[in-house]
């Protein structure tokens, strides 16, 4: 299962120098307007520190990580939704991902030209968030217009999205973003072959060169618009973490020395994009790896061991489970069995983030 993050924002924001920072890349990132028309992809490992942590109790060969896929989308201009800049195409892009970094520039450069000439950062947002709402609100309208042709209106669940998304066009008329709107988990599933870009969670970079200008009222303002929209923000600069990541090309693997380091803007980004798509891991462990596993918040045990190989999910008898905490704090799975702390779980147990799980199956 693959959890994809799309970068957005308009053209000449640093998106492409950002994606390439992230992903360890190289595609063009030039100084006009669309330098990017079919979307970037990339991998990128999730740091956690706890994989270290327990390698180093356990003694392991190995370290597999999490990734998260990330996608450079070309810039949204204003107008988009009615296809300016090839914008149509664009959206259906984002409409893809599971989760939005929208770039927000706030940095000058007389190399890199504004497309509207001038650096205002709280009006891109603005142009972009408008873009957004336009695109979900033509979609929704067209979809109302489809079920009102429909005959059988005696159907329930056509009646209930018909309900639903004129709700989400009078929020969507105000300009509002759809996540904002209190959908429950049922309503969503209504909509949801609609792929609604502004009910996706969306993470704001602050792309900036300077970073002294945490007291600029600007920056305020970003963190009010993201809290109004239920958004998250971060600061940093594009092209100084790839500087740093072309800087330190080589480097140390060692477990000790990599756990250490001083986490990067690009981890922060990472990591709270895994955290915007409702993620957790669960971990295995033994001396040739310790591995990181994907799931979603809610996850059951045999739904996870089906993330291992289908034959544990198929032959699925229990799982014995030890919390990370007590792992940590009783150094390792021989003491955390001589104190009986470990858990024997069926399969309707919800796992916990930081779960360290043995599945034992038979097929």
């Amino acid at each position: 299962m693959s959890f994809k993050c799309g970068i957005i924002g308009l053209p000449n924001v640093g998106k492409s120098t950002l994606f390439n920072a992230l992903t360890k890349s190289s595609v063009a990132a030039e100084n006009f307007p669309f330098c990017t028309i079919k979307p970037n992809i990339g991998m990128v490992p999730i740091f956690d520190n706890r994989l270290y942590k327990i390698a180093e109790i356990e003694g392991s060969s190995r370290i597999v990580k999490n990734f998260i896929e990330f996608i450079d989308i070309a810039g949204l201009v204003k107008g988009a939704a009615q296809g300016e800049g090839l914008g149509n195409k664009f959206l259906e892009y984002v409409k893809d991902t599971d989760a939005i970094i929208h770039v927000v520039r706030f940095f000058h450069d007389l190399r890199v030209t504004h497309i509207y000439g001038k650096i205002q950062p709280i009006v891109d947002i603005e142009i972009v968030n408008m873009e957004l709402c336009l695109s979900d609100l033509d979609l929704c309208e067209s979809q109302v217009l489809k079920i009102k042709k429909k005959i059988n209106m005696k159907n329930l669940f056509l009646k209930k999205e018909l309900s639903l998304l004129e709700k989400c066009i009078a929020h969507l008329k105000k300009f509002k973003m759809l996540r904002t709107l209190k959908i429950n988990q049922e309503e969503n599933s209504l909509i949801s072959h609609l792929r609604l870009i502004t009910l996706k969670p969306v993470m704001y970079v602050i792309n900036t060169n300077d970073m002294l200008r945490n007291e600029n009222k600007n920056i305020e303002k970003i963190y009010d618009i993201a809290e109004k929209d239920d958004a998250k923000v971060i600061q940093l600069s594009a092209m100084l973490e790839l500087n740093s990541v072309n800087f330190n090309q080589i480097g140390n693997n060692k477990f000790s020395d990599e756990s250490e380091v001083k986490r990067s803007g690009l981890d922060r980004v990472s990591s709270l994009g895994y955290s915007l798509l409702k993620l957790e891991t669960f971990f295995t462990a033994g001396i040739k790896e310790v591995r990181a596993w994907t799931i979603s918040k809610g996850t059951t045990a045999i739904e996870a061991a089906g993330k291992i190989h289908s034959d544990f999910k198929k032959g699925f008898i229990r799982a014995k489970v030890i919390s990370y905490t007590d792992f940590i704090k009783y150094k390792g799975e021989r003491n955390v069995k001589e104190l009986g702390k470990i858990r024997g779980e069926g399969k309707n147990y919800v796992v916990q983030d930081g779960d360290i799980i043995n599945f034992l199956f038979n097929v």
